[in-house]
């Protein structure tokens, strides 16, 4: 089982919508940003380091369960896991929350794709990467 890994992301106020609440499409926003923080912080390999290897990640998977609204001033915690590695593949799940309350917004699962930056292309992810990883 990989590490479970917490990051406090920040609403803003271009977050909000004509419903007062966060914007849907924000979720995912939230996900990438604490997936960058971690990759430098948690698994000691950002983002650059991938780019100077030829390498990037898309997202070809989304799934969001929306559980409760967030507004302007909530503070949350966005939690994430590796749940499995395939070939190009990378599963990751996440865990939205309100910080006061620690109570789930949002949770579900990306599935990332690492491409290659010359061709675009899903490239395997190797086993050295794997193991940079499995923390």
């Amino acid at each position: 089982m990989n590490s479970v890994f917490e990051s406090e992301v920040e609403i803003r106020p271009d977050d909000i919508d004509m419903n007062n609440h966060v914007h849907s499409s924000k979720y995912i926003d939230y996900v990438l940003a604490a997936r960058y923080i971690q990759m430098r912080e948690n698994y000691k390999m950002p983002m650059e380091e991938f780019h100077s290897l030829g390498y990037n990640w898309v997202i070809s998977v989304s799934h969001i369960e929306f559980k409760r609204a967030l507004k302007l001033g909530d503070k949350i915690l966005v939690k994430t896991q590796i749940k499995e590695i395939d070939g190009p593949h990378a599963k990751v799940g996440f865990w939205i929350l309100k910080k006061q309350s620690a109570k789930v917004a949002a949770e579900g699962y990306f599935i990332y794709t690492m491409v290659s930056l010359s061709t675009g292309k899903p490239v395997r992810i190797s086993e050295e990467l794997i193991k940079r990883y499995s923390v």
